[in-house]
């Protein structure tokens, strides 16, 4: 008897060098197993000689013992075809919040977790200052205050590190004011998105509203992007603007642009932990 409750989805991300037959072998290969196909989409960087990407979402019944065979006959089939390949289940993953004093972004999220817009586990949030804890934690979130200098840096992100350690799938820099090492930023490659305050790449650096107001902008922005070794430079996942005029005071451009960076940040990370996010080199794919 079909039993709708043994029904789970499952989402395979592919990449590849462009070449003919793909889209079928994998389709045939999942009505194989006997998934369900319910959202298709690919992208080609050139369809001659480029990289070819794909992500399908599918369901499964009894699922846990259909996804275990899946996996384990699909790594079969990509070293055949050398393709670079993600599987994920439904299973939320754990996303923990670097902030420091500023609580916008982190409200926004906190905010899209507790209404269920926001698919996710926050396991903690991380702060240089304390100035957010009795906020985070009247949500239940544990809340962990490591205090940076620049002497104690290097044993800061190793005490960070260790809270970390097998608990999260993605860190969020929800308007953490603190530069991470190359040595932290190894441990999750494309696994840290920052919220940079504007359009990148104008008015980098401090002060943007200030000096944007100074430029007499016509827009403001913000800018989502996985984290680098090289500063507000990694791949970008969103961006947008908001028009604004001659009568905007830097205030005005500061409580506006606020609004921008919320929600670009969340929906940055919607996206993510969707699995709809392909990195390629600097840049990326995002299928919405």
């Amino acid at each position: 008897m079909f039993n709708k409750d043994n029904v789970k989805r499952a989402k395979l991300l592919i990449s590849c060098p462009e070449k003919p037959g793909i889209i079928s072998t994998v389709s045939n290969f999942l009505s194989e197993h006997n998934a369900n196909i319910v959202q298709f989409d690919q992208h080609t960087t050139d369809p001659q000689a480029g990289m070819f990407f794909m992500r399908i979402e599918f369901e499964l019944t009894d699922f846990d013992s259909s996804y275990k065979e899946l996996e384990q006959d699909f790594h079969v089939l990509a070293q055949d075809y050398s393709l670079e390949w993600q599987l994920s289940s439904e299973k939320k993953k754990k996303v923990a919040i670097f902030v420091s004093k500023g609580d916008h972004c982190l409200m926004e999220l906190i905010w899209r977790w507790k209404s269920n817009e926001l698919n996710v586990d926050i396991p903690m949030v991380i702060s240089n200052h304390a100035d957010l804890k009795e906020v985070v934690e009247g949500f239940g979130i544990p809340f962990y205050h490591i205090p940076i200098s620049p002497q104690t840096k290097p044993e800061a992100e190793k005490k960070a590190l260790e809270l970390l350690k097998g608990k999260v799938d993605l860190i969020v820099l929800a308007r953490y004011m603190q530069i991470l090492s190359p040595n932290f930023i190894s441990h999750y490659p494309n696994q840290i998105i920052n919220i940079h305050h504007s359009f990148l790449p104008a008015f980098v650096g401090a002060n943007p509203y200030v000096r944007a107001f100074n430029r007499g902008v016509k827009l403001i922005g913000a800018t989502a992007h996985y984290v680098t070794n090289d500063l507000d430079e990694g791949p970008i996942i969103q961006q947008d603007v908001l028009r604004v005029n001659h009568r905007y005071t830097a205030e005005d451009l500061k409580v506006a642009g606020r609004q921008v960076e919320r929600t670009v940040l969340a929906q940055a990370v919607s996206w993510h932990v969707e699995d709809k996010v392909m990195v390629h080199g600097n840049k990326t794919i995002v299928f919405t």
